[in-house]
């Protein structure tokens, strides 16, 4: 568990998640940007400088999450992530709650009175504050990526499609990345049946 920036993100549970997007994040630019960090298994920093055009089009909210190469830990490549129906609705609440995003700044998240993108500290400041009053502890902005991709693994996805969405260099560097939850070491104790 991440305890004051020392240790690993803490991996979410369903009810963890439940309650930080349907009591703890209170306006919908929260919400999507934190539901980008979970289901597009994206860094804080990536989210952070995501521009209006890489999410959203002419016609609303596009299939494809672009996060730019230059965006990226190791400015490696382009991912296009697929929009989850869940992500999809998060990001339609945040255009229509704010008509004028894209008109003078061309990031999906803007900073402080429209200039440039949000900080990451300023997220930051945001989750903690939330967790703070939920009374979760140990969740980082770095555990929707940790979660999301942790998740994956333990649906049988292989590991070559979360390497694609994740943007790691290799397989070693993704496995050292994934946590193993206490849900799934139970279930491993559990097979011990003889």
């Amino acid at each position: 568990m991440k305890v004051n920036r020392f240790g690993r993100a803490e991996i979410l549970t369903a009810p963890q998640i439940s309650l930080l997007f349907n009591e703890g994040f209170v306006n919908p630019r929260d919400k999507a940007l934190f539901g980008v960090c979970l289901y597009a298994a994206a860094r804080i920093n990536e989210v952070c400088t995501l521009f209006y055009a890489d999410a959203i089009g002419l016609k609303g909210v596009r299939d494809k999450l672009v996060i730019r190469c230059f965006n990226t830990k190791g400015k490696q490549e382009t991912r296009e992530i697929d929009i989850h129906p869940r992500l999809r609705k998060y990001l339609e609440d945040y255009r229509t709650s704010a008509p004028s995003l894209d008109k003078y700044n061309p990031h999906l998240f803007p900073g402080r009175h429209g200039r440039g993108h949000i900080h990451k500290a300023s997220a930051d400041r945001i989750l903690r504050s939330t967790c703070l009053r939920l009374e979760i502890e140990g969740v980082s902005t770095h555990s929707f990526r940790r979660t999301a991709l942790t998740w994956m693994s333990d649906a049988g996805v292989p590991l070559r499609h979360i390497q694609a969405i994740s943007g790691h260099r290799t397989l070693a560097a993704l496995e050292r990345y994934l946590g193993v939850t206490d849900k799934q070491k139970q279930r491993a104790i559990s097979t011990l049946d003889f």
